[in-house]
């Protein structure tokens, strides 16, 4: 039942003056329509009889998240949040993915209108610190419990400038998902460790399937495009390979070395001879995250991460995941997205921050990765009981859980989305033969240069 505002006209004594009750009337219908704009035109706080007159507070998450069941696992979790704090309401909005939400977020900031809590990936940081539209968390957190519980691995997204900016609100990270029968039926027995045998490995797996004289089976899809998928999936080989996207401490982007980056080449080398080798289907344009190819069996290996854990389970076909091979030392991509709180009123920061206190608990955390195939940022979350039995039953799981010791964050300063442009061009232009890997990283620090130097 819809709680209702009760008004009690007064009784009304008698007096001699007609111009007295004339005048108690106009108060009675201006105190109704006083108390009716207030509650129209009040927005986030309503007083609701019976309740104690607690106020609730009213907060919006934007957020991305796809696929669509994942969004539905997000909207049972934020229901359940609701149903426990009657005097916090949160309403998740998807706003499309995070290409399309930038302008968005943007023109929120500008117009002074802001979400009160963002879902995205942290990249997006710098330039909303920058923008001064986000509330700095380390006080806060450090007041919580729950500080204490989230992966360490993950506080350097979260930090900026010595600074507290997001909170994880999801984790994952890139290894190889293969077809074991694909690999049984090309007498492969040991998986690939080492660039040189990710090389031979996807040799043997290139076959003519069914002796026609055509190649029907490819080793490996590797992604085609210069978006933030594609460099995201790439930058393991260049850590791999001695790399490092940022030269020195000084984390801005007029740090970052590409030109002379011998890690950089060498990762591109490695993409370029797979593909010289024959073993290599490239995906469609900025469509490098797709598996139906890997679930067709026209590949046999696909880098890409537990988010799709969930869709292979669906299709029932034989799949298993292995480490990215490396070349001078292990290394992934550290992914998922970070929740950013804004600045709004205090009320609503207040909100905002508990509901963020929840999506980082073991409850929602154990929930989130059950339902989506997503890692638990908290690490109790990771010895929960139904996770672990979630784990023994998927072995997968514990690949991703394994390799993410060796994650690596991407910068989060103001101007990443230039930096990983111009890198996600120089990948692109390898992989379509356009350019040697040396030439390729040229030009695009020399575009980095100018834009930032």
């Amino acid at each position: 039942m819809e709680p209702r505002l009760v008004i009690t006209k007064p009784v009304r004594q008698h007096h001699t003056s007609s111009n007295f009750f004339n005048h108690l009337d106009w108060q009675f219908r201006f105190l109704i329509l006083l108390i009716t704009s207030l509650l129209i035109f009040s927005g986030c706080q309503i007083f609701i009889p019976g309740n104690n007159n607690t106020a609730v507070t009213h907060i919006t998450l934007w957020q991305g998240v796809n696929p669509p069941p994942n969004r539905d696992v997000l909207q049972k979790l934020v229901d359940k949040f609701n149903q426990t704090h009657p005097d916090i309401q949160v309403e998740s909005l998807y706003i499309g993915q995070q290409d399309q939400q930038m302008p968005k977020i943007l023109a929120a900031v500008v117009g002074n209108a802001p979400p009160d809590l963002l879902w995205y990936n942290p990249t997006i940081g710098g330039q909303l610190v920058e923008l001064d539209a986000l509330i700095p968390l380390e006080e806060m957190l450090n007041q919580s419990p729950i500080k204490g519980e989230i992966d360490p691995t993950l506080f350097e997204s979260m930090e900026y400038k010595g600074k507290i900016w997001s909170v994880p609100f999801a984790t994952n990270n890139v290894g190889v998902f293969y077809r074991p029968s694909l690999f049984k039926a090309a007498g492969i027995t040991e998986l690939p460790k080492t660039w040189d045998e990710l090389r031979q490995v996807a040799k043997k797996l290139t076959r003519d399937t069914n002796g026609d004289g055509k190649i029907d089976q490819h080793g490996m899809f590797l992604p085609l495009g210069k978006g933030e998928f594609t460099v995201f999936v790439w930058l393991p080989f260049m850590w791999s390979g001695g790399g490092e996207l940022v030269a020195g401490e000084k984390q801005t982007p007029s740090a970052v070395e590409l030109a002379n980056n011998q890690g950089a080449i060498a990762g591109l080398q490695l993409w370029r001879d797979l593909i010289a080798d024959g073993s290599v289907i490239l995906s469609g344009p900025e469509r490098g995250y797709e598996t139906d190819a890997l679930l067709a069996g026209k590949v046999a290996m696909q880098l890409t991460g537990p988010w799709t854990l969930g869709q292979f389970q669906a299709t029932g076909v034989d799949f298993d995941v292995f480490p990215i091979p490396a070349d001078k030392r292990p290394a992934t991509s550290i992914g998922g997205e970070n929740l950013f709180l804004f600045k709004t009123t205090p009320e609503r920061e207040k909100a905002a921050f508990k509901f963020a206190e929840y999506a980082l608990s073991e409850e929602f955390q154990t929930e989130l990765a059950l339902g989506t195939g997503y890692l638990p940022i908290n690490m109790k979350a990771r010895q929960n009981p139904k996770y672990l039995e979630y784990a023994k039953q998927q072995p997968a799981v514990k690949v991703f859980l394994e390799q993410a010791k060796f994650g690596r964050s991407r910068p989060i300063f103001p101007g990443y989305n230039r930096v990983s442009e111009n890198l996600g061009r120089a990948i692109e232009s390898v992989l379509l033969g356009k350019a040697s890997p040396t030439e390729a990283l040229k030009e695009s620090q020399q575009r980095l240069d100018l834009i930032f130097k």
